[in-house]
């Protein structure tokens, strides 16, 4: 069993900030790339940024500059660092690892976590 923990989601006006945090735990031998996905009501689930275990990292053009993905392996915790915001980056914000099982450490799965919501008021 994998859980992943979000929290750090809530109500800010346009221009302020918020950081989102996702604690993984259970059966993982090792995680490897982290992401957050955010969808918005009637739009399709999209990627917001993500990194890799090594820490190399890619953000959708519509945040770049604005947001940072950041982890810390030693607490299998990724972070969102959600700066400037703006009411268009409303939507429900959901975690994903892949992560390599305990007993199994060959495959690769991956998890999806419960989303937060994020809303920016104008």
């Amino acid at each position: 069993q994998v859980q992943l923990v979000e929290s750090g989601g809530g109500l800010v006006q346009a221009g302020g900030s918020l950081r989102l945090s996702c604690a993984a735990s259970g059966s993982i031998f090792r995680l490897e790339a982290m992401a957050w996905y955010r969808q918005a009501p009637g739009n399709q689930r999209e990627l917001v940024a993500s990194i890799t275990n090594g820490g190399n990292t890619d953000y959708a053009d519509s945040v770049k500059g604005r947001f940072t993905i950041s982890r810390d392996n030693t607490k299998n915790t990724v972070y969102l660092q959600m700066s400037s915001l703006k009411p268009e980056d409303t939507a429900v914000y959901y975690c994903k690892a892949d992560y390599r099982p305990l007993g199994s450490i060959w495959n690769l799965n991956y998890y999806w976590g419960q989303g937060t919501q994020v809303t920016v008021s104008s």
